[in-house]
């Protein structure tokens, strides 16, 4: 058995090192969801691959050949390419460092109320999917189950030291910059993304999955336009469908349509597509 197992991956210990495997389970609206998304591990691995070979920031990649380890007892070495990292241990910092471009998501609902997002006062007027004058750093607590909790920049202050909190906060606006930069040349708006860090002594590292459809909201540039819901590149046919269903949220949900599977997938590949100028390879 792994040694933890997320919403979507498995983690294996190997002493100094772990072994990251990313599966195709998918969630919504905080349930893990009977079926999964064919190679949608492989995407997540793929995509975060391109973004660690890119970024000039220090991270937790070791190799993505997952034969260099010892494989878990009855694990078939094929089914893990792609999808698998062997990565160096880090103590993990215990804070989600999200960065907001644009105005979404739980930000836009708070900002209706409060002309604020995560208690930082933005100017009047916005309006849904609007850009931000500046990215700004909302970091949140992180939870196993549901969702991560939004704090405020004085209480991770308080949690991980001032210091540290202002160097997480520095690297990750540094980042989402970048990359936001670099998605907009593919045509792909980078809303908002979330990174995770860890500290191997003093080094502060890159670890978990980085700029990926799941862990960021990408919008294509072309359909993108202020004033309403933005189409995106994640898991958005899936919770519009499970919004026609009749299911409570509050029960084990239904299985998904292989239609939908298939639309959910082709839609995270194409997102893979345009952001690497690459072919995905398991097509």
């Amino acid at each position: 058995m792994p040694v933890r197992q997320g919403k979507v991956r498995d983690i294996y210990d190997f002493g100094d090192k772990l072994l990251f495997i990313a599966s195709d389970r998918i969630s919504a609206f905080d349930w893990v969801l009977p079926d999964g998304i064919p190679d949608k591990g492989r995407v997540l691995t793929q995509v975060s691959r391109f973004w660690f070979d890119r970024l000039d920031v220090t991270n937790h990649v070791l190799s993505l050949d997952p034969t260099t380890l010892p494989l878990p007892d009855g694990t078939n070495a094929d089914s893990l390419q792609g999808r698998s990292m062997v990565v160096r241990k880090t103590e993990v910092v215990p804070i989600e460092c999200v960065v907001r471009g644009y105005l979404a998501g739980s930000g836009w609902k708070e900002y209706q109320a409060d002309r604020t997002v995560c208690g930082i006062a933005l100017p009047d007027g916005l309006v849904q999917a609007d850009q931000l004058p500046e990215p700004i750093f909302t970091p949140a607590t992180k939870a196993e189950t549901g969702h991560d909790e939004n704090i405020s920049f004085e209480e991770t202050c308080s949690q991980i030291g001032q210091e540290l909190a202002s160097k997480l906060r520095d690297i990750s606006i540094g980042i989402y910059t970048q990359a936001s930069e670099f998605a907009r040349e593919r045509g792909i708006i980078l809303a908002d993304t979330k990174f995770e860090f860890g500290l191997d002594g003093d080094e502060i590292v890159l670890i978990d999955e980085v700029l990926t459809p799941d862990s960021s909201r990408y919008w294509p540039a072309d359909r993108y336009e202020p004033g309403q819901s933005p189409f995106s590149y994640d898991k958005q046919f899936v919770r519009d469908w499970l919004e026609t269903t009749d299911w409570d949220k509050n029960s084990p949900p239904p299985d998904m349509p292989d239609e939908i599977a298939a639309k959910t997938r082709a839609k995270y590949i194409e997102a893979f597509e345009l952001l690497t100028d690459e072919t995905f390879p398991w097509k």
